[in-house]
């Protein structure tokens, strides 16, 4: 059974650190919320409004890691990602992402990390994008460094982002074409080293947490 957009927002507030006298996680009801490491979101396509998805199902050639592709539904539990900064960085939990920042995105079900390499998409044969590792396994390909478009300096809710992997070079991207098989109706999600109108994406649904403030 889906986890329920409430379920997840009960797994944040017990698994993870509210900083004290912090006001709680915001909801993606609330436009311009700051994006901040440990919020849990949906990534959207912003041309075909699919969300970025994975599930433990390999992929059937190429690196044969775990796939990610793009789904049509907003009611999915499997396309929830956990914002983290790369293992070598300073940065805490709540703490806002300036642009050009290089972040990682952590499956929330899977535990394993977006990741992309010099591996052939399956339908258009563009950078396989794949999920790997774990919570104690990440390498530098799962490094993407946020894009921010416009003049915005931090990443917020309804900014238009692309996200560049650091090692290929390729924009997270997707379009139209669909698997058939085992993840019939869902698109290709893919890396392209151009940069276009359609590697476009949006936070959309998702629990954000409150600014980290020191006193």
């Amino acid at each position: 059974m889906a986890f329920s957009f409430f379920a997840v927002a009960v797994f944040l507030y017990l698994g993870l650190e509210v900083p004290e006298g912090s006001p709680g996680p915001a909801t993606a009801a609330q436009e311009g919320v700051q994006i901040t490491y440990g919020s849990v979101i949906k990534l959207m396509h912003e041309r075909t409004k699919f969300r970025l998805h994975s599930h433990d199902v390999p992929y059937g050639s190429g690196s044969g890691q775990q796939s990610v592709t793009g789904f049509p539904n907003v009611d999915d539990s499997n396309s929830y990602w956990i914002v983290k900064p790369p293992p070598d960085s300073s940065a805490k939990q709540g703490d806002v992402i300036p642009n050009g920042t290089i972040i990682r995105l952590q499956h929330m079900r899977t535990r394993k990390w977006l990741h992309s390499h010099l591996h052939a998409s399956p339908i258009t044969g563009n950078l396989e994008v794949s999920c790997f590792g774990g919570d104690m396994n990440s390498d530098t390909g799962d490094f993407w460094r946020l894009e921010i478009e416009g003049s915005g300096k931090t990443w917020k809710q309804d900014q238009r982002v692309r996200l560049r992997h650091v090692d290929t070079g390729g924009y997270l991207h997707s379009h139209d074409k669909k698997y058939s098989r085992i993840a019939g109706g869902q698109q290709e999600i893919c890396g392209v080293r151009e940069k276009r109108p359609d590697n476009v994406w949006l936070a959309a649904e998702g629990v954000y947490l409150p600014i980290y403030t020191s006193k």
